[in-house]
């Protein structure tokens, strides 16, 4: 079935099998353990980054709901990638069907876009806290907050429905077999036969738009931040500022040095290894250390996790 010659239309072919790791190795119950230990890593540390920002009354602050939205879409970006990882692993079989991989693409970009603008959010509350200070409570208000995070989701959700929309209704070539660890943009035009040239455009676009634009902004705000910094008159005010960015700062690195790597360099199947390990950094590996970063560079959110583990 999977070696069929010829074209044939998605609708003769519901589904691509996912060739991201050979399933045919001695290897499966290793990687199972693996990647199920880190997706537990997840889930447990981004968990706790939220129960701790909830219960915590010193952490009821804008900067520490933006944290704890962040540590929500951790949980659901891994989710929508490594469930369906393990059960391959299981089974030895890597198929997903054509609308699985089509909700998986969906929500894979959704909640990636998403994520891009709430580090934007949290670039622009630092910025208010440590440049105008003193307007700081009347301007990061909860109505503001609340309004950025839904935003955030809100304003991807029609683009990536179209985005999505115009890539499975291509007609697909007779191979499905898709060298990636799940259902994604580049790699799914590689088994197109037909001209790609719009979806080119509108990825490279939609990155623009959820990725460049909004790291440009970022570091807009951290150059306006690094200017205030410099003008304050003492070190330990000036290292006090930089604590409360440095987080943010590397988690920033993580996801826009990977990402933007991934969907503006021309995916070829030469360097598809490279890619599809990339993609892997920033769906697994960014959301594993996330919450390690903030744990330990964070003073708060060390206190805060003490009080929690001494009460229980």
């Amino acid at each position: 079935m999977l070696h069929r010659k010829g074209l044939e239309n998605y609708t003769t072919r519901p589904e691509f099998l996912l060739l991201g790791f050979s399933y045919n190795d001695n290897l499966q119950d290793l990687r199972f353990t693996i990647f199920l230990l880190i997706y537990f890593m997840i889930l447990i540390g981004n968990s706790v980054i939220v129960l701790i920002t909830v219960v915590d009354p010193s952490l009821h602050s804008p900067m520490y709901f933006f944290l704890r939205n962040l540590s929500f879409l951790e949980i659901c970006y891994t989710s929508v990638t490594l469930p369906k990882m393990l059960v391959a692993f299981l089974t030895e079989d890597g198929r997903i069907s054509f609308l699985g991989c089509a909700a998986q693409l969906y929500f894979l970009v959704s909640v990636g876009s998403t994520e891009s603008l709430l580090l934007t959010a949290m670039a622009y509350d630092r910025y208010v806290a440590i440049c105008d200070p003193l307007h700081y409570p009347r301007i990061m208000n909860g109505g503001l907050c609340v309004r950025l995070v839904v935003g955030s989701w809100v304003a991807v959700a029609p683009v990536q429905v179209g985005q999505t929309y115009q890539v499975f209704t291509l007609t697909f070539c007779a191979s499905h077999n898709l060298h990636h660890f799940f259902c994604d943009i580049p790699p799914l035009l590689q088994l197109v036969c037909a001209d790609t040239f719009w979806n080119q455009v509108t990825l490279h676009t939609v990155v623009m738009l959820f990725a460049v634009f909004p790291f440009a902004l970022i570091v807009f705000s951290y150059t306006q931040i690094v200017r205030a910094m410099l003008k304050m008159p003492s070190a330990l005010g000036r290292r006090k500022a930089f604590a409360t960015c440095s987080s943010h700062l590397v988690v920033v690195t993580l996801f826009y040095s990977s990402v933007t790597v991934v969907y503006f360099k021309q995916w070829s199947r030469d360097s598809a290894d490279t890619d599809r390990y990339l993609a892997l950094f920033y769906t697994v590996v960014t959301p594993m250390v996330n919450p390690v970063i903030y744990s330990l560079r964070n003073r708060e959110v060390r206190i805060a996790l003490q009080r929690l583990l001494c009460r229980k």
